[in-house]
């Protein structure tokens, strides 16, 4: 096999790779040796055929086909490794020649990382971010507690009020016509929570249990749901349910109750540490997101849009196995929110930029400022790894192996690179 490399604009490449003749017939042998079970022609019993007499019949490139698409991904695996270029994208693979008795050609065409010309990107400054804890904050947080361990307790004696907590059925019209998904029976809606469309909750304000009533609303302009956007619509509703939340009293009680202390005083006291701490996380990593901003506006690179569509694919697919943990597949989620495809794609394309971006300032940081992790950088990441997924350290080595452990070592010099940028900005 032999690879060949055309350097082309913006960022891409054409690698050409060549497989010998005799490689591409043994791929069609054996093609011709998984499918001659399933091969039937007159005179001859079902999977006794002579490969010949089927090439006769059907032509000499009936197997090449497939066979080439058996080639195909080790070649193109050994071409990457051969070729001495830094690959970012999947490629993009064209037949060029596939004929018996002659080598099999094809084209990848590909994404390589761009180069990064560095601006400043040691001592920029960014804005202050306050971390101080107030008693405001430690107030919310009580209240939320409360709102966490209230009763919700049945109301008969009076009309729906602001957040209140309904239960209801509706059904929805667009000039008569019921539409998908526009019906649901015992629903829990909290008055004032904005989960429906603008509009709808307000005017369950005053209704009564067991009282039918119309709503009258218009859909968002933006809605997901296209053959519903800035329509009028008419809501049937009827209500089932009113109940109230009782909150618990803000005491000693209350306290001992939510936690491990006796009095108001120590739980707050415990509230406003953990706050703290919060806040000096959230305040860490909006620093590191303004410092890296910053950095990449100061820098030059072309990122070729091969590249960027593949990180949007790796960001879809994570997405998707995320989903797919609280048992919802990609297509559901599609259906219920109106999203396609290529609205998603292009949702998430800023956010793949951005990623593309960081990564490529850091690396060139940790080239810059010959970034080196040392082993005890190394061991400390495998002891984070093993401690969130519960595991011996010694068991995560043997699963990273060597190849894993040189692209952890390159994720460890980003971090240090990231610490390196943080630790040498400016706050203003």
């Amino acid at each position: 096999m032999s690879v060949n490399v055309e350097k082309l604009e913006h960022g891409m490449a054409k690698l050409t790779i060549e497989v010998s003749s005799e490689e591409l017939e043994k791929a069609a042998a054996n093609v011709y040796q998984k499918q001659k079970g399933q091969i039937s022609i007159p005179g001859f019993r079902k999977g006794k055929v002579p490969r010949q007499m089927v090439e006769k019949m059907y032509g000499k490139g009936v197997f090449l086909e497939e066979a080439a698409n058996d080639i195909i991904p080790d070649a193109y695996e050994k071409a990457y490794d051969e070729c001495g270029e830094e690959i970012t994208s999947t490629p993009k693979i064209d037949v060029v020649q596939l004929e018996a008795g002659k080598p099999f050609i094809f084209t990848a065409e590909v994404a390589l990382k761009p180069e990064v010309k560095l601006g400043k990107y040691k001592g920029v400054t960014i804005d202050k971010i306050d971390t101080a804890v107030t008693d405001e904050d430690v107030d919310a947080a009580l209240e939320k507690e409360r709102e966490n361990n209230a009763r919700s307790i049945s109301v008969t004696d009076r009309p729906v009020q602001d957040k209140d907590e309904t239960v209801i059925d509706f059904e929805g019209f667009v000039d008569g016509v019921a539409f998908t998904g526009g019906k649901g029976e015992n629903y829990p809606l909290t008055i004032g929570s904005g989960a429906f469309i603008p509009g709808f909750e307000e005017q369950l304000i005053g209704k009564k249990i067991d009282e039918e009533c119309e709503v009258n609303v218009t859909f968002p302009e933006d809605y997901q749901a296209d053959d519903l956007a800035g329509k009028a619509a008419v809501f049937k509703v009827k209500i089932h349910e009113i109940k109230v939340k009782e909150l618990p009293d803000l005491d000693d009680e209350f306290a001992s109750e939510v936690s491990e202390f006796d009095t108001l005083a120590e739980y707050k006291e415990d509230i406003k540490k953990n706050l703290a701490q919060k806040k000096e996380k959230s305040a860490r990593d909006a620093k590191e997101d303004a410092v890296i901003d910053a950095i990449i506006e100061d820098a030059t690179m072309e990122i070729p849009d091969a590249m960027i569509e593949t990180q949007q694919r790796q960001m879809v697919d994570e997405f998707a196995q995320n989903i797919q943990q609280q048992g919802l597949s990609l297509d559901q989620y599609m259906k219920f929110t109106g999203m396609t495809a290529d609205k998603f794609m292009e949702q998430v394309k800023p956010q793949a930029e951005k990623r593309i971006k960081s990564r490529l300032v850091l690396e060139a940081i940790v080239d810059a400022e010959k970034i080196v992790p040392t082993d005890e950088d190394y061991e400390n990441e495998i002891k984070e790894m093993a401690e969130a997924y519960k595991m011996e350290s010694d068991k995560v080595k043997e699963l990273i192996g060597d190849a894993g452990k040189e692209q952890m070592m390159k994720d460890v010099a980003v971090k240090l690179a990231v610490n390196f940028a943080v630790d040498n900005a400016k706050e203003k």
